[in-house]
This record gives C-alpha cells, structure tokens and sequence, in this order.
C-alpha cells in the first residue's frame, strides 16, 4: 500500500500566517504540521509516500524530507496547479499508486489514541478489497462529511455538509482505497461547488457493498488544524501529551526505528545532526535506549 499527503491550497482561513508559506509547514508545538500525518501513514506500515502541493510549496517539502532513505522510506512529489476536490489526488498520484491501494490522509489532520496502530492496520488490510474509512463523534457535524445508519448500525448513506445531519458521526481526513481509486476518482464528475468530493468517491465503494467504517471510541482525539485556533489547540494539545508523558508524539525518526526501518546507529545520528536541541537528544536518548515498554501505537 502507497501513502499520500495532501498539502495543496492556499489555506486563507489562516490568513496572514499562510500567505507566504505551506500551512503544513507551519509549526505545530515542536515540529511542522506535516509530520503529524505523515506518521499515521507511518504507523499503517506504508513506506512510499508522495507529498501533493502548489508548485511554489513543493520544493519546501522536498528540502525538509528528502527522499525518505533516512528513514528508511521513499518519497515522491506530485504538482497541484489547482485545488478541485480532494479525490483529485488520486487522479494526480495515479502514476505514482500504479493502481496499487492507497491511503489519503489530509495535511492538516492529527490523530492520537491508544490502539490506533490496530485500527490502521485493519484498515489496511481490509482496503486490499474496497474501501475503510472513519467515523469520529463531533458536536457539530454540519462542516463535514457525515454518515448515517440503519436501525442495525449500518451506514447507508453519506452526506457533504448536510443542513439536517444523519447522525454526529463525521468522516476524518484520512481514507483507505483498493487498487480501483484512481480509476474511480477519474470518474466523478464535479458537484455544485465544482470539486470532485471525497464523499462521491466513498459513496461509490458503499454502492458497491464494500465500504467498511470504523468508529472512534470517546476517547480518541481527532483535530483538524485549519483555523488560528485549531492551530493553537493542537499544538496546546501536542505539549501537554509529550510534557506530562516524556514522549514526542509524531516523531517520524522514532516511528521509523520502532517499525524497525532504520536501526539505532541511524537514529543517533540523525538526531546527532539536529545538535544541541531538545528533539536531537530525545532521538539520541531513544538509540541507547536497549529495552522500551512503549510500541508505536500512539500517533
């Protein structure tokens, strides 16, 4: 399975803070926004990913991840010229997935939650034939894509921004697809707003019969850092988990040498290379480091 973050727009709820840069470069707490999805593709074991921006945006993220090897990963980049939709990703990475499955998560997205790993997991192994993807319980659904379900727990319909909800439960930035995506994406014709939606794509795998959805339990954290104040809480959200737990979360050079991509001298040094900083003496700590209860199951 191929892995790909979309981080394209112009982001003007963020205003001026984006004007000049990537959004998914801004700096959440202690690292750029970027790394937090791309480590939950790093926790569903997937190790080809391409980055999706603007063609100004791209070569920042060419200067801040390479080409993966670090991590003992490959990185691809693919031009957005326009915004339409995010399943236009999936027309955009067609020569990059070579109709193998896919995971499209949002540049803007953290995850966070004991067993994530697990559920990722399944996710992509269910995917191999058809679709995954998740619902988080939200006060407000109206802003998103929403599910709703029979009498049975089934979900027999999606809506884009509903003004009469079928339920609280919203579909997160993040999607598990067969090798048939790119196929479908190409196929859907643009809605009112003139954007091929995400929702007419997963609409076409539940018309199929092979839409799986998992649900986050109450305890799962979903945080969408598109405005100045989801901004602020997630990166509020980031220091107290990582302050009161000693762990970084999202660490992609932790993630990668737990998965057991890179091994511990590699660690050392890439965290050697980030000198006398907090996050260089974390990875450097981590590589010495012979015996550890904690798995990579928290993004």
């Amino acid at each position: 399975m191929k892995g790909i973050i979309l981080a394209g727009g112009s982001a003007t709820r963020l205003y001026p803070l984006s004007k000049a840069v990537s959004k998914q470069l801004l700096p959440v707490y202690d690292k750029p926004m970027i790394y937090y999805p791309l480590s939950t593709l790093m926790l569903a074991g997937i190790r080809e990913v391409a980055v999706i921006s603007t063609p100004r945006d791209l070569p920042l993220y060419r200067e801040l991840l390479g080409t993966g090897e670090e991590l003992g990963m490959s990185f691809s980049y693919i031009v957005q010229e326009r915004p339409e939709g995010l399943a236009q990703a999936f027309v955009l990475a067609a020569g990059f997935l070579h109709g193998e499955p896919a995971c499209l998560i949002l540049g803007d997205n953290l995850f966070y939650g004991q067993g994530f790993t697990g559920m990722l997991e399944r996710a992509a192994a269910s995917a191999r034939q058809g679709a995954c993807i998740f619902g988080c319980y939200v006060k407000d659904p109206r802003a998103y894509g929403v599910l709703s379900f029979d009498a049975g727990g089934k979900v027999v319909a999606l809506d884009e921004k509903p003004e009469h909800p079928g339920s609280n439960y919203v579909v997160p930035g993040l999607y598990f697809y067969d090798g048939t995506v790119a196929g479908k994406a190409a196929s859907l014709q643009p809605s009112a707003r003139g954007e091929y939606e995400i929702t007419d794509l997963n609409r076409l795998y539940l018309a199929e019969g092979s839409l799986q959805v998992q649900l986050f339990g109450r305890g799962f954290a979903w945080l969408d850092m598109g405005t100045c104040d989801s901004l602020l809480e997630a990166a509020d959200f980031v220091a107290t988990i990582q302050n009161r737990q000693g762990f970084r979360m999202s660490c992609i050079e932790e993630i990668a040498w737990r998965k057991g991509w890179i091994d511990s001298d590699r660690l050392y040094r890439l965290g050697s290379c980030m000198g006398n900083t907090d996050y260089g003496r974390y990875l450097m700590e981590l590589s010495q480091t012979h015996f550890n209860l904690l798995s990579p199951h928290f993004s």
